[in-house]
């Protein structure tokens, strides 16, 4: 199994421990980057991608591991947009 299913089954499991680097990889290798308006966008970051709406979400702090309602959002998201079978 490569990297990028190893991390997608790992996504599709919503485990407590979910990193945002792991989403930012994942959401990557569906074709999405991230965008923030500059220093003032705070913890706000936008994932684009062409052809598709924009992924919204809040980058988590203090520690960097994602709730599970959040990588539900983004499944959900990814499934609607035809990028992932359900």
């Amino acid at each position: 199994m490569a990297r990028q299913e190893k991390l997608l089954a790992r996504f599709r499991r919503h485990p407590a421990d979910f990193t945002w680097d792991e989403l930012v990889r994942l959401l990557r290798s569906f074709g999405y980057e991230a965008k923030s308006k500059g220093r003032t966008s705070g913890s706000r970051v936008r994932f684009a991608r062409t052809g598709h709406p924009p992924i919204n979400l809040h980058r988590p702090h203090p520690d960097a591991i994602l709730r599970r309602y959040q990588l539900r959002q983004v499944e959900e998201f990814l499934i609607a947009e035809g990028l992932l079978e359900s």
